[in-house]
């Protein structure tokens, strides 16, 4: 099995991470969401595990199904690679539904903040919508972050 290197953390907060990723994205990183490690949560894995895209997709292909399959497999002490890539995912602050939400770009919450007429068109096979999907969903982050420490 391969082996799953530490986690070092390039972004601090998950908001944080989906901006540096979107704007890798739209910079023209090969993107392929048939690829586990240039999709949309494959992009994510890369700026949260500083990997390569070939090595996610190999850790990947240790198990059967795509992220939202592995994410229902998910279990912290598999010993799977992936299930530590996950790990660190949710260690900076998605749920294993997000991530899944993320793959399809379907988070009621996330799309309801994006304009009716664009959300229809959304698709999760675009470069361009997953960009658009990601900032929304850090603003979003970012929005709910400044509620707490208002209330707090």
């Amino acid at each position: 099995m391969t082996q799953a290197r530490p986690t070092p953390r390039v972004a601090q907060t998950l908001a944080e991470a989906l901006r540096v990723t979107a704007k890798r994205i739209s910079s023209g990183d090969r993107y392929q969401w048939t690829h586990m490690g240039a999709c949309n949560c494959g992009h994510l894995a890369q700026t949260i595990t500083l990997s390569t895209p070939e090595e996610l997709h190999a850790i990947a292909l240790q198990r059967a199904g795509d992220w939202s399959e592995q994410t229902r497999e998910y279990c912290a002490t598999s010993g799977y690679p992936l299930d530590y890539v996950i790990g660190a995912l949710l260690e900076l602050g998605a749920s294993l539904q997000q991530l899944r939400d993320l793959e399809r770009l379907q988070d009621p919450q996330v799309l309801k903040l994006i304009p009716s007429e664009r959300r229809r068109e959304l698709n999760h096979r675009s470069r361009e919508d997953v960009v658009l999907y990601m900032r929304t969903w850090a603003s979003l982050l970012e929005k709910e972050s400044q509620m707490l420490h208002v209330t707090v």
